[in-house]
């Protein structure tokens, strides 16, 4: 039997997939092989898809043209520019990636937090630039301060593009070191170490239950009730809460920061007739005689009311009732069309609903980003 060897390719680049920094130049050769009879001058050269000018080309034998390209940016896509020799016809003969970028930077800002106290969660920046036109990988590393292995962090982008999460196996009272590498085609960046004890880094979800209700007829107050974050419901800890409202037609928020361990808190100064929307945040410490305070909870979502109008602003005079009315019969127009889609029967129909209905609507408008466009 006679051996039958494999097909030659048609050519070769050289170099093949090399890696450069932004701002090199690079002399690349396109060699084709004898057995498909083309010469230098059969051939042309494009990059990313884009053909390159004729006068960057030199022919350096028979069957070898060479092209120049100076001055080089950085890769248009993370898996390589594409550098590819034609036949004058079209075909392709040989292609080669080019990577160029930079190397990675030192990843900053490592913040941690735990949901649970078994589990720790991480973020990063990935340097002062971070862009590097290359693909970087970033990996979190971890062990106890005094002793132990490193460890590697293996779920990723759980909190974001630069974040991992550490579901389970953690040791409390005693530090950890945590820190960050990041690694290239150019080099490998590592960021400075943090020590924290998980107890210092504990948070929550946010306050559960929140609920705001007038109280009776005062016309500035609203009532606001919430239940602790069932998360830590079996670890001794005290909480600190914080509430924050607005006026339904402003984006001010205003900040209530001494409701201390409290679960209620009353709202006071506010304005008649005037609908409110209201937020409520927790931050756990002393978990375990901790002496840090641990990390804020995100706020809980919207929760609205309005407060009674006034008495002593019926009978007024107002030129403006005419334009009033009309808004005010197309808002009712909106709320029975909401009260058919969303509530079942009239049995509860009250102040409540109203207070339902106008989170609804500013949700809904914000999403459509206009307002008061009948549905």
């Amino acid at each position: 039997p006679r051996l039958i060897s494999p097909p030659a390719d048609p050519a070769v680049i050289s170099p093949q997939d090399p890696t450069l920094l932004i701002g090199s130049s690079l002399v690349a050769t396109c060699t084709v092989s004898p057995d498909f009879h083309l010469r230098a001058e059969d051939l042309y050269w494009t990059l990313n898809g884009r053909r390159l000018p004729a006068a960057s080309y030199a022919p350096l034998g028979p069957t070898t043209l060479s092209v120049v390209l100076a001055h080089l940016n950085g890769s248009k896509q993370q898996s390589g520019d594409n550098l590819v020799c034609h036949s004058r016809d079209g075909g392709i003969l040989a292609g080669s990636c080019l990577y160029v970028g930079l190397p990675p930077e030192k990843p900053v800002n490592i913040t941690c937090w735990s949901k649970n106290m078994k589990d720790l969660t991480c973020k990063w920046a990935p340097g002062t630039e971070g862009e590097t036109f290359l693909h970087t990988n970033y990996t979190l590393k971890y062990k106890l301060r005094w002793y132990g292995r490193d460890n590697t962090c293996q779920e990723y982008h759980t909190a974001g593009p630069y974040s991992c999460h550490i579901p389970k196996d953690l040791a409390l009272f005693t530090p950890y070191e945590i820190w960050v590498e990041a690694s290239n085609r150019l080099g490998v960046a590592v960021s400075d170490v943090v020590m924290l004890d998980i107890l210092d880094v504990v948070t929550t979800d946010p306050p559960s239950d929140v609920h705001v209700s007038r109280v009776g007829d005062l016309e500035d107050q609203l009532s606001v009730r919430w239940s602790s974050p069932p998360a830590l419901k079996d670890f001794l800890f005290q909480a600190k809460y914080q509430i924050q409202y607005r006026v339904e037609d402003s984006s001010e928020w205003k900040v209530v920061d001494d409701v201390g361990n409290q679960t209620s808190c009353r709202l006071a100064g506010l304005r008649p007739g005037t609908v409110y929307f209201v937020q409520v945040r927790c931050n756990p410490f002393g978990i375990y005689g901790s002496k840090k305070a641990g990390i804020w909870s995100d706020w809980s979502n919207p929760t609205a009311a309005s407060t009674p109008r006034s008495e002593r602003a019926a009978g007024g005079c107002d030129p403006k009732g005419g334009e009033q009315n009309t808004t005010l019969r197309r808002e009712l127009k909106q709320f029975f069309g909401w009260v058919k889609k969303h509530a079942y029967g009239c049995s509860n129909l009250g102040i409540k609903l109203y207070d339902q209905w106008r989170v609804w609507l500013q949700k809904s408008h914000k999403t459509r980003n206009q307002v008061g466009k009948e549905p």
